[in-house]
């Protein structure tokens, strides 16, 4: 009961400062995109994202702090006991992305010297992923700075030690060592390291095209510095900092970046500032926000007044989120979302997530692929009931600009409406759950086209005839009969 009341008055507060913050922070300034932009593909198609977080390898025990940090996170060494082979996880969810977990102190076992069997290793995992079609966003964690995967937002655990390593981190304290410099080196060498060996060829995705991009810090914390002062002060240097270092080395991929974690995934609003891309040509720079409101994160439910106020952090967060985008001028790739699957209400609050993403056009990487109650494994190589749940359809890549989709899992009707645009080449395709779609879609769309139906990876593939510049479609699809022939 006393649980159950700290989240619920963790509800009202949140509200409260996001009212307050909102007072303080003003309309963001009107420095991006007045519509949304997309990740997109070596062929301008539109990417939205759908996959799992997954950790690469387990962490080095016993790396010092002064070379990097090494993840206290339990979830690190359990998810790297078992990982679930990319076929297998697609034969679950049909996802087409996977958020590797990178950590530093692999990368950088010693100061300046870095670990290319870990990197080589690496690299096969992305052409494990690239064999079934999948793309790849390496993440960078930081436990020892902050809050790790799946956990709260805030650590459980904010102790002076923390603390320090945090300050020192952002150089908070006069005396800290320059570690944002050996991190920045760090990201650069990944970098480089996979434009060397990466390979590009033939098959649903070469290696070299399947890495989307490099979410630069998992979860910022701020230590003893929190909120705007943090977000507009040191988080908004280091990134300048880390971009520069990899724009060094690596022009093409896509830079994401984070809010500060304490707050933002809370549904309060972020204060980062507009980042410049020194790239040639436009922009990639990522947005790349998470999802963990207080009712339901670490511990809570979905369910009575923890649902109520659930719903409204939710609503929060993605007003939030398409502010912080519009303001960055960047694409939205939610680095995480999840729950305890087994607690009370958990099929009803996946269904609202996916909603809301599916409003926001926004790809996202959910939960873990390490088996227990944040994942769709219950254990390995055995699915968990809230799989059926997670499985949904979208579109994996949109041949123009997306303008909405929605699927309704009530009527089984999934619609797209999109844009044309010049230069655009390939196909519009969308992955279909084989429980809903067993036989394939039928097809309702507005204007002359071609089509395949792949029934081994559920996915149909659609092309417009005679594409226009600027016309908008309609593509509507609804589960197929028998009689009908759906490509």
């Amino acid at each position: 009961m006393r649980g159950h009341l700290r989240r619920w008055f963790a509800g009202l507060a949140v509200l409260a400062c996001a009212a307050g913050l909102l007072l303080r922070l003003g309309t963001p300034a009107a420095v991006g995109a007045t519509t949304p932009r997309f990740l997109t593909d070596a062929q301008g198609r539109a990417l939205i994202l759908y996959g799992l977080n997954t950790d690469d390898v387990p962490v080095v025990a016993g790396a010092s702090r002064s070379a990097a940090p090494a993840s206290p996170s339990s979830s690190a060494s359990a998810s790297a006991s078992w990982s679930s082979s990319p076929s297998e996880e697609y034969g679950l969810l049909g996802d087409d992305c996977a958020r590797i977990l990178l950590h530093w102190s692999s990368v950088e076992p010693t100061p300046g010297r870095y670990d290319d069997v870990y990197l080589a290793a690496l690299v096969r995992r992305i052409g494990q992923y690239a064999a079934v079609g999948d793309h790849v966003v390496l993440a960078m964690t930081q436990d020892a700075f902050g809050p790790t995967p799946g956990a709260a937002s805030v650590p459980a655990a904010v102790n002076s030690a923390r603390i320090h390593a945090a300050d020192e981190f952002w150089h908070t304290r006069d005396d800290a060592p320059d570690l944002q410099d050996r991190y920045a080196a760090a990201w650069a060498h990944i970098a480089s390291y996979l434009a060397a060996h990466l390979p590009r060829g033939a098959g649903l995705l070469s290696p070299a095209d399947a890495v989307v991009g490099f979410d630069l810090l998992d979860r910022p914390w701020g230590g003893s510095v929190q909120g705007p002062a943090f977000e507009t002060g040191a988080l908004a240097a280091f990134y300048e900092r880390v971009i520069a270092r990899v724009r060094a080395v690596d022009q093409d991929h896509w830079l994401f970046v984070e809010p500060e974690a304490a707050s933002a995934d809370t549904g309060l609003p972020s204060a980062l500032p507009y980042l410049p891309d020194p790239r040639h040509g436009v922009a990639r720079i990522g947005y790349a926000p998470q999802l963990y409101p207080a009712p339901v994160d670490p511990d809570g439910n979905y369910s009575g007044s923890d649902a109520f106020w659930t719903d409204r952090l939710l609503n929060s967060w993605a007003i939030q989120v398409t502010r912080t985008a519009k303001r960055l001028d960047a694409p939205v790739l939610v680095g995480g979302w999840g729950a305890d699957f087994t607690a009370p209400g958990a099929h009803l609050y996946v269904d609202h997530v996916q909603e809301l993403l599916d409003d926001l056009m926004a790809g996202s990487a959910c939960c873990t692929a390490a088996p227990g109650p944040w994942s769709p494994w219950q254990k390995p190589g055995k699915g968990a009931d809230i799989a059926g749940v997670l499985q949904t359809a979208y579109p994996r890549a949109i041949a123009g600009t997306p303008v909405e989709f929605d699927y309704d899992k009530g009527t089984l009707v999934f619609t797209l409406q999109f844009r044309d645009e010049a230069a655009v080449i390939g196909p519009t395709e969308v992955y279909l759950p084989p429980s809903d779609f067993p036989l394939g879609p039928q097809i309702d769309f507005d204007s002359e086209y071609t089509s395949t139906w792949d029934p081994a990876r559920h996915i149909l593939s659609l092309t417009v005839t005679r594409p226009t510049p600027g016309t908008v479609h309609t593509l509507r699809l609804t589960p197929a009969s028998p009689s009908q022939n759906v490509g």
